[in-house]
This record gives C-alpha cells, sequence and structure tokens, in this order.
C-alpha cells in the first residue's frame, strides 16, 4: 500500500523493490523471503515507475486498499501489509503537517481485519500520522487485534559508526541528536534516532512529560542556558574535527527539547555535516559517548539505505513478532506531532514555542531487542535494476 510510486527517490520504490528483489543485509546480498501479492497505489495516475515495475514482476494492481488485501476476494487473503505512504502530491498545513494518507489507508485495512475476523503483521514507514490522535488510534487498533506492528525510520538500522549500540539500563543522564531537521520528515528521522538510543536507560522506557519546540537564534539561547546540552554539542564538533561554535553558527536552527517522566532530558538539534548524531552523557563515564550513522547513498543506487530496514519487515511478517516494542514508533509519532504544534498557539505563531504536557504519553516499557544495525561491508553503488530496460 503506497501513496506514490513515480519518482526513484520515494520510500515506495526504495522499500518495495527490496521486498520483491531481495536487499544487501550484514555484507551480502540476501534474496527476499517473502512475495509481494499485490500492489495498491493511492496517487495512481502519478505513480507510472510503480505501474511498470508491477507489470515487470507479474504483481497485480488493485484499484481499492480492500481489493488488494483481500486479493479481489471477500476476505483478507494476505500474511502481511507494508504502508508506504510517503512522497506524493500532498498539500502540508500552516504548521507544516505533511498531510499524507497513512491513518486512511491504514484504516481501510483494520477494516478488512475486523470483518475477517483476522488480523496480520502491518509495517507503517515513518511516523504513524502526522496527528497524534490518529497515531494512537492506529497503535491502539493494534493491541485490539493483536498484531504486531513495526515502523518508523530507517535511520536507527543504518550503519554506525562505530559499530556499537548502549546496553539495556545504560545510566544516561542527558542526550542530544545532531542532523537534519529542517520539516517534519527530517524532525522525525532525529527523533526516532534519539527514541532507539534513550529507550535503553536505566530503568527502560518511562514515557514522554512534554515536548517543546524553539525555532532560529533562541535555539542557542536555549542552549547556552544548558550546560549539558554544549558540552554534548561541543564534544560533537571535536569529534568530526571542525571548529568550536561550528552549529550554532547556523541561525535557521531548530530544536525539539524531550522530558522524561524519569527526569531525563534531551534535545534533537540541527545539524550539518556529521550525518545523524547522537550524543550521550553517560553516569561514570568522563567523555560523552558519541554514535553516528554516516555515508548516505544516493537516492539512485541500488541498496540506497533501506536495506536494514526490509530485513526487519520481512522477520517480523515472518516470525509474526515486532522488532522493537511498538510504543517506541507511537512515541517517536508523538514527540513528531508535539513538537510541530507548539509553536502555536491560538492561531498564533512564536519562535519559542509553548512546553506541551503530555501526561498521555506515559507508556513503559523495558526493550528486549538486541543490536538491529546494519554492519559489515557495504553494498556496491550501482544503478537500480529492475527487471526492465526502459
Amino acid at each position: 500500500m503506497v501513496s506514490y510510486w513515480g519518482a526513484t527517490r520515494s520510500h515506495a520504490d526504495w522499500i518495495v523493490t527490496k521486498l520483491i528483489d531481495g536487499y544487501w543485509w550484514q555484507g551480502a546480498y540476501t534474496p527476499s523471503r517473502v512475495d509481494v501479492a499485490a500492489i495498491y497505489m493511492h496517487q495512481h495516475e502519478e505513480s507510472v515507475l510503480g505501474q511498470k515495475v508491477a507489470k515487470a514482476k507479474g504483481i497485480p494492481v488493485f484499484k481499492t486498499v480492500r481489493e488488494a488485501v483481500t486479493l479481489g476476494g471477500n476476505e483478507l487473503a494476505v500474511d502481511g501489509v507494508v504502508i508506504v505512504g510517503e512522497h506524493g502530491d500532498y498539500p502540508k498545513d500552516l504548521k507544516g503537517h505533511w498531510l499524507l494518507p497513512r491513518w486512511q489507508i491504514y484504516n481501510q485495512v483494520m477494516q478488512v481485519f475486523e470483518q475477517s475476523k483476522r488480523s496480520v503483521p502491518v509495517f507503517n514507514d515513518k511516523h504513524l500520522s502526522y496527528n497524534w490522535d490518529e497515531s494512537k488510534w492506529m497503535f491502539d487498533k493494534s493491541r485490539e487485534l493483536n498484531f504486531p506492528l513495526t515502523g518508523g525510520s530507517s535511520i536507527p538500522v543504518y550503519y554506525r559508526k562505530p559499530e556499537k549500540e548502549l546496553d539495556n539500563d545504560t545510566p544516561i543522564k542527558h542526550s542530544i541528536v545532531l542532523g537534519g531537521a529542517g520539516d517534519e520528515g527530517g524532525i522525525f528521522h532525529c527523533i526516532d534516532v534519539l527514541q532507539a538510543f534513550v529507550e535503553r536507560r536505566k530503568g527502560g522506557e518511562t514515557g514522554v512529560r512534554s515536548v517543546q519546540s524553539i525555532r532560529g537564534p533562541e535555539t542557542w539561547n536555549w542552549v547556552e542556558r544548558n550546560p549539558w546540552a554544549t558540552k554534548l554539542i561541543e564534544s560533537v564538533a571535536k569529534k568530526f574535527e571542525l571548529p568550536s561554535g561550528h552549529f550554532q553558527q547556523n541561525e535557521q536552527a531548530n530544536i525539539c527539547l524531550v522530558e522524561y517522566n524519569d527526569g531525563t532530558n534531551a534535545a534533537v538539534i540541527s545539524g550539518r555535516g556529521v550525518g545523524w548524531t547522537y550524543a550521550g552523557e553517560i553516569e561514570g563515564q568522563h567523555e560523552p559517548t558519541i554514535i553516528s550513522m554516516l555515508g548516505w547513498a544516493g537516492p539512485f543506487d541500488q541498496y540506497h539505505a533501506s536495506n536494514a530496514q526490509p530485513h526487519w519487515i520481512t522477520e517480523m511478517m515472518v516470525t509474526k513478532s515486532e522488532p522493537f516494542h511498538a510504543e517506541r514508533l507511537l512515541l517517536s509519532s508523538g514527540i513528531t506531532n508535539h513538537y510541530m504544534e507548539s509553536n502555536w498557539d491560538n492561531g498564533v505563531y512564536t519562535a519559542v514555542g509553548r512546553p506541551i504536557e503530555t501526561p498521555y504519553m506515559n507508556m513503559t516499557y523495558r526493550p528486549t531487542r538486541g543490536a538491529q544495525f546494519n554492519k559489515g561491508e557495504r553494498p556496491p553503488s550501482r544503478p537500480y535494476i529492475r527487471g526492465f530496460d526502459s
């Protein structure tokens, strides 16, 4: 189920082609272990590339979500559902929300689940929805109908330098993530990276108490008032051999502040030239722990960045279990939504957004997963191969 599949840089092309043809995992090409049985494209006429792939691979394309998941019949007829509601000609609202039809597609899948009295695993690319109520409803439906749910960003499972995962119960005091955070899609990538690390703090995840957005030069005024943030930012600059104050030169920066229920504080900050980098202040350690996700392959590259993600999609479809707690995806979705809302109050925009209290984001869990990021030799750089010449 995709919103749009009409360009080689669209998420549908990155993800679905790998489920069809295989992906690069842990240093080697891995053949696909699933069959793509049907495709639905919301913006069908614009999705010329998707139509060509489907025709070349002999995969039927259906006009409705219902027909796709029932294979044209009356009941659910597939073993898993992948929703890639990213890209396409969709408007943005005044707050910057990209009004992608993820909930609309998901809701139609749920109707088939309920009528068939059977459910299967569901993957939802990026955040569940731009809207908190929709995101919470989507998560709740997975629990009500008892099916595994996963999704999120491809960055937490991308290659890392160093190849390191934090241990469970790491005594994290403060955390930052530096990365491209200029819009809703970018900030979600950074927030999902943050959640992948901070959920492993001592005691596990406790949920989020508040979210706040600060944009423009006020970003750096906040950093100056919080020495822990300055220390972590400067540690990243030093790691990358950048001059002190490098990041602060960006006057268009923005910051997402997250306060957790256990008192832990974290921040996502615009940062150029360091890929996506996590820096954590760990109790008992003199120097911060710094882990970066670097070397993003170009959009026309056969293996691009989306390889570990199709691997974990496949694992969920085969094992019927979530690769990580879906609560993490819900928290990342909620933080993103409230960040986008923070700068608006009664229709008035302010650069220093209001802190939004989030007592309903009180999800608690202890992560049980091991390391999930890609390792080893990176894939060769070569153009996409899709089984047709033109």
